[in-house]
């Protein structure tokens, strides 16, 4: 298999099933592995994302584009944040 391919994985389901634990061990463990990671959370509390850079709450990017008065006026290295082993949540 190539390093160069793209994965995507989907953890869905209802709320309080564990989705964002479960998310954030299993790409933590790939990244342990050597793989790039990067997830994607549609979730407004950021649980998704919250154990990837330590705890911190990562800003929107609605909220960034409410400032700013427009997604356009956003620079991508302003929502891409690196975390634990290199994953950008």
């Amino acid at each position: 298999m190539s390093e160069d391919r793209i994965r995507q994985i989907a953890f869905y389901g209802k709320g309080g099933i564990g989705k964002s634990t479960t998310s954030q061990n299993t790409l933590a463990a790939m990244a342990e592995m050597g793989q790039r990671i990067m997830i994607v959370g549609c979730d407004p509390k950021a649980d998704s994302t919250r154990l990837m850079l330590h705890s911190k709450a990562q800003t929107t990017v609605l909220h960034l584009a409410a400032e700013r008065g427009a997604v356009e006026d956003l620079e991508l290295e302003e929502v891409m944040l690196a975390g634990f082993r290199g994953i950008i949540p």
